[in-house]
């Protein structure tokens, strides 16, 4: 059995995806969205740039050839180049010809040798680098130690468990395990793995893998959107998870709260519907308002229907506090804007500031796009947003989630906007996002604006289309100045905008109708 650090990557990120990916019906798989494939290029072209500042030797080998890659490896750590690039290396295996170490490594390389490495199990490595440091081993008087290239901003777990899987192979090679591994991270640089702190760490995901992979056992999965929305088995496991109605798709089950309700015979929307929620305040899992949330979230699920939201106090006088304090910021006014950004966050700019004005006394309703065809034309955009805003001073302003609020405070602070022209903005904005989660319970999978409209009954013209795709026509847009990816964008934010309109439309009229109850 091949283990590889690829599979213990995937492994720690989704068990049911590194099982797929080996076992797996491949004529399932969901073909790679655009957004994945740009992920993919970037990791690319900044692993490419921090390599270009390298003078290293590479391994050449057929491809998949491990073992002849291997080979070349080893020869080249023999040699005591300065830096590998892309080398290949296997598990130590127990043989006649077993290198000598040093007194002061045989303790940590048995351990390596018998705890990390079963008889029936290869584990292959493929640091993207091996830099030579002073220290005796096999070769000679240096060694190797692995460093990865990583484009994200922090140093995750995932990412440093891997790098102490590539010391422990490296280890069964070279005779001596590094003291350190590296990270090379977009924002934070070089960051040194600690391995005495991650190297049990790593034993024990491994044994773990390595176990599933023996016993064939396909895991259990839990839809995770955050997490899953870029997996290429999403399909797949949705639809399963669908038709067997799983509780993690229903909002507010995370995977601690899944496995309590587990353990507590809790397995189906409608048992947790019918339950009583006193009776699961008492596990840490749902103290507070958790407990009935989620009890009213299966409930709601269960009959398909909207419902008011529990609080903590009696149910009369939540109705009455709520729906009071709600209709306040939920006026039906003469005119309404309706406010949406679409952004590039590795440029850090908001490239289309999308306005949909509703003028009832007119009885028009006014898309205004402004886009920044380059990303220079920023500044631009955002004072023809603020001339707009203005020419209706007292109409609310409403988004969905507060990421319109912050642009606003980042673009006000980065082109020098006069207080007075951005700060009392900061009290016409109206939150769609928080006004749904604090008023009612939706029998929706998550509360992102895409699941709650189209219950409500709003369709975009591009089902497709998501935020993450608009990144991606952008890039295209700036890579090949065609405008029929503007055009997408364009199409997409205003369908955005209407859809924040039709939500809180949809809002309004329900809080006036239980007001008439």
């Amino acid at each position: 059995m091949l283990i590889t650090d690829k599979q213990l990557l995937n492994y720690q990120r989704c068990n049911r995806r590194a099982f797929l990916d080996a076992y797996g019906d491949i004529n399932q798989l969901d073909p790679a969205s655009d957004f994945l494939l740009k992920l993919i290029r970037d990791s690319i072209t900044y692993r490419q740039t921090i390599i270009e500042q390298q003078v290293y030797h590479q391994p050449y080998y057929p491809n998949g050839d491990w073992a002849a890659g291997a080979a070349e490896t080893l020869n080249l750590m023999r040699q005591g180049v300065d830096c590998i690039y892309r080398g290949i290396i296997w598990q130590f295996e127990p043989s006649e010809n077993e290198p000598e170490i040093s007194i002061e490594n045989r303790e940590i390389f048995d351990t390596v040798k018998h705890s990390f490495f079963p008889a029936n199990v290869t584990l292959l490595s493929r640091p993207h680098l091996l830099v030579k440091q002073p220290g005796k081993s096999n070769f000679g008087d240096w060694m190797y130690v692995p460093t990865d290239i990583w484009i994200a901003k922090r140093p995750k777990l995932d990412y440093q468990i891997v790098a102490a899987f590539h010391s422990h192979v490296l280890a069964s090679v070279q005779g001596i395990m590094p003291d350190t591994a590296w990270l090379i991270l977009r924002e934070k640089g070089h960051y040194p793995v600690n391995l005495l702190q991650r190297l049990p760490e790593m034993q024990e995901i491994l044994q773990q893998c390595i176990q599933m992979f023996e016993e064939k056992a396909e895991p259990d999965f839990f839809i995770a959107r955050q997490k899953c929305n870029l997996c290429r088995w999403y399909s797949s496991c949705h639809g399963i998870a669908e038709s067997e109605k799983h509780l993690s798709l229903l909002p507010g089950v995370t995977p601690a709260r899944y496995a309590k309700l587990q353990t507590l015979n809790l397995t189906t929307v409608e048992s947790l519907a019918l339950i009583q929620p006193e009776l699961l305040i008492n596990y840490r899992e749902f103290e507070g308002e958790i407990a009935g949330q989620l009890v009213q979230q299966a409930q709601s699920k269960l009959q398909n229907q909207a419902m008011l939201r529990n609080t903590i106090i009696g149910k009369n006088k939540a109705e009455d506090t709520i729906t009071n304090y709600q209709l306040n910021l939920l006026p039906i006014t003469p005119v309404e804007i309706y406010f949406d950004l679409e952004a590039e966050p590795e440029l850090n700019l908001d490239y289309l500031q999308g306005v949909l004005v509703i003028d009832r006394w007119s009885k028009t309703e006014t898309y205004h796009a402004f886009l920044a065809e380059s990303p220079a034309d920023e500044g631009i955009i955002w004072q023809q947003f603020l001339d707009l805003v203005w020419s209706y001073p007292i109409a609310p302003i409403f988004h969905f989630c507060d990421y319109e609020i912050q642009t606003v405070k980042r673009l006000a602070r980065c082109y020098k906007t006069p207080a007075y022209q951005w700060q009392p903005l900061l009290k016409r904005f109206v939150d769609i996002h928080k006004q749904v989660t604090q008023i009612v319970t939706l029998p929706v999978e998550s509360y992102a604006l895409k699941p709650i409209a189209r219950w409500m009954g709003f369709e975009w013209r591009d089902a497709q289309a998501n935020g993450a795709q608009c990144v991606c026509w952008y890039d295209d847009w700036l890579r090949t100045g065609d405008r029929t990816f503007l055009d997408a964008i364009v199409r997409y934010n205003e369908d955005d905008c209407r859809a924040t309109y039709h939500v809180k439309d949809w809002l309004a009229h329900f809080i006036q109708n239980i007001q008439n109850i």
